[in-house]
């Protein structure tokens, strides 16, 4: 059984018959939300990361929201398939306290548990990351508005039911509650002890921005640990990450709200301003002033997006708006390598691994972790056929995104 899908937007598609596929001709790598779901890419990942795209030297950006984000760091490690064996098997054997009677940990010891976490994987490592020569990493995070720009018992619930009010009407009006805050490492790459020089700049988004209410933060040092938290906390699973050094004052949650599946308007120019600001440690900068930029967006080449499904859905309050779920303009350069769904029911419990299995397996989590590792034993075959792909290129096996 054929386990890969191969999806192709169709200015991808051209390139494809025209060109097949080279590691210089991939621009930009999104990363999507999902949680466990991202588990299922990891062959991917480090074949990716660590065999092909190093035979290439063009600058790339990678773009990750919740898990994603954790993965796009992750591939800006020396040593990167080592650092993914490392998050895979950290993330597989990650266990929480359920407190007594309950079915669900507590969010402020999920959110304590979590930054303990990423505080083992990066520790020591973020120049890593940010020193990277090729990659230009953007966390995508939610920053709450009016009602949630403080968490609170009673006005984060009503918060959220407003956004989803609102989205459900329009999905640009959900910016009056949450806005996309997008944490940039330097375009520079050049490390003084904090990841990047004095005065440097945020590289330019590989994506236009008129489709919803943003902000571009320059990613150093004192903001990674919190930025990268922010992007994976769920609202009412962990707790918000408040006031991150260098972004403006407030509650941040899951980049998976504004942005799930990262379907983003890649290389297109901007139509409104995106706002620009420094954190206050860089005085060049302006002191964490805003500036209003209408600067050239990254030239994107192709957009190469390994995901676990091939829509590729706006925002996570869109999950179950089925009419968002189809194709647009905005990634017509994209290819999309994703599972096929008759493969993913030859997976433990017939699916990929999730968020419920922390409840279907309660505290057996030596059950949940033999789960969730045949599931990544099994999607090496993603990785064979796609090497089997790259070397002779079928276009009978590409379908429109």
């Amino acid at each position: 059984m054929k386990a890969l899908r191969i999806h192709a937007g169709p200015r991808a598609r051209q390139h494809l018959e025209n060109h097949g596929l080279q590691p210089g001709d991939v621009g930009v790598i999104p990363a999507a939300a999902g949680g466990p779901k991202g588990l299922i890419l990891g062959p991917l990942d480090r074949f990716i990361f660590g065999e092909w795209l190093p035979q290439s030297s063009q600058p790339v950006h990678l773009v990750g929201a919740s898990i994603g984000a954790w993965r796009m760091a992750t591939a800006c490690l020396q040593q990167s398939v080592a650092a993914f064996e490392r998050l895979e098997h950290d993330y597989i054997h990650q266990h929480y306290d359920l407190p007594p009677g309950k079915k669900r940990p507590t969010a402020a010891h999920v959110s304590e548990r979590f930054g303990q976490n990423l505080q083992a994987f990066y520790g020591g490592r973020i120049d890593e990351v940010l020193s990277h020569p090729r990659y230009r990493l953007h966390i995508v995070t939610s920053r709450g508005r009016h009602l949630l720009g403080r968490e609170h018992r009673v006005a984060t619930p009503l918060g959220y039911l407003g956004a989803f009010l609102t989205n459900t009407v329009h999905r640009k009006a959900m910016g009056a509650w949450l806005e996309r805050v997008v944490f940039s490492s330097s375009d520079a790459a050049t490390a003084d002890g904090g990841g990047v020089s004095v005065g440097a700049a945020c590289a330019a988004l590989p994506f236009g921005t008129s489709d919803y209410r943003t902000r571009q933060v320059l990613l150093h040092g004192g903001n990674f640990m919190p930025a990268l938290q922010a992007s994976c906390s769920i609202p009412f699973v962990l707790q918000a990450v408040h006031n991150i050094p260098g972004a403006p004052r407030g509650a941040y949650w899951d980049g998976g709200i504004t942005d799930y599946h990262l379907h983003l308007a890649y290389g297109q120019q901007s139509q409104n301003a995106i706002e620009l600001i420094a954190g206050s440690a860089y005085p060049t900068s302006a002191g964490g002033q805003k500036h209003s930029n209408s600067g050239p967006v990254a030239s994107p080449g192709l957009v190469l997006y390994p995901h676990f499904q091939h829509q590729v859905v706006p925002g996570w309050l869109d999950k179950r708006l089925k009419w968002r779920h189809r194709s647009t303009p905005a990634l017509d350069n994209m290819v999309v390598l994703s599972p096929s769904p008759d493969w993913v029911r030859t997976l433990p419990n017939a699916k990929l691994p999730d968020r419920n299995d922390f409840t279907h397996y309660g505290t057996d989590s030596a059950a949940r972790a033999k789960a969730w590792l045949a599931a990544t034993l099994a999607s090496q075959q993603l990785v064979d056929e796609w090497q089997a792909w790259l070397a002779r290129p079928d276009m009978n096996a590409v379908q429109p995104l």
